[in-house]
């Protein structure tokens, strides 16, 4: 998914401390018994180019107003990360070590940046969630990320684009 630049990916991998740790624990603990209880530990993900944008998104992937982001594949290839697949799961983060909430990835496909079609604007939920807003940003996200991985940008850069759902989101408990 994702939502992460790799500059906010290495402060996440940085900031995995108590608090993420605790929230996923605390995730597992309200999992059913007669629910299968997920194998593994997820990934952590914040959307956007800063710290103030992953705040601020972190609460529209909360309250259900975003459902979908995009990730440039070009980033994932260049890191080594394998991209986001259907049944993944996310701590989604809005600053270093300050868990939100835990979404299920429910589908990834992948588009060339001018194909990307426009329901996605509305899913994407930032801005005023029309097409051409979507655009305005995730070109920003687009260019900061290519220059980070020395790319040129263009309209053709390939977007996974990623529908989820939030499956846990309440707030850590302190103990």
């Amino acid at each position: 998914m994702l939502l992460a630049t790799q500059a906010v990916s290495d402060l996440i991998a940085s900031a995995m401390t108590t608090n993420v740790d605790r929230y996923w624990e605390q995730y597992l603990a309200s999992v059913p018994a007669e629910v299968k209880r997920p194998t593994g530990y997820p990934g952590t993900a914040a959307c956007g180019i800063t710290w103030n944008d992953a705040r601020e998104i972190a609460l529209l992937i909360r309250n259900g107003t975003k459902t979908a982001s995009g990730s440039l594949v070009w980033s994932d290839e260049a890191d080594g990360r394998r991209g986001a697949r259907a049944g993944d799961l996310w701590i989604v983060v809005a600053g270093p070590d300050e868990p939100a909430c835990i979404i299920e990835i429910i589908d990834v496909r992948v588009f060339p940046y001018d194909e990307v079609p426009d329901g996605y604007a509305w899913e994407g939920g930032e801005g005023d969630r029309t097409p051409r807003d979507w655009r305005r940003i995730y070109w920003k996200y687009i260019v900061s990320e290519c220059k980070r991985i020395g790319r040129e940008p263009n309209v053709k850069a390939p977007l996974a684009m990623e529908r989820f759902r939030v499956i846990y989101s309440e707030p850590l408990r302190v103990t």
